[in-house]
């Protein structure tokens, strides 16, 4: 997974973050415990899109917008090096 501080970059979020999943079954699935995860720490309901095709769904949380991709398509939209994640300084999530 991927962090990009989006601080100073746009006014959509301060935290991106980007996964990827297996199949579309494990996109949405790990879609399905962000958007549970969101509402059990007390934030509003997130925005979503991309369900239920799950090739791409993003979650929106406010300060944070939460990416998961099957790899072709995130290879594809490369959003880390669109965003500037390669850049030093950026964090990497394991």
């Amino acid at each position: 997974m991927a962090l990009i501080d989006l601080k100073g970059k746009t006014t959509l979020a301060d935290t991106m973050a980007i996964a990827s999943g297996r199949s579309n079954t494990h996109v949405g699935a790990i879609a399905e415990r962000v958007i549970k995860a969101v509402k059990e720490a007390g934030h509003p309901a997130p925005r979503v899109e991309g369900m239920p095709h799950n090739d791409w769904v993003l979650v929106d949380a406010g300060d944070v917008i939460v990416h998961i991709f099957r790899p072709e398509v995130r290879q594809f939209y490369n959003l880390e090096k669109m965003w500037g994640a390669d850049r030093p300084g950026e964090k990497r999530a394991s």
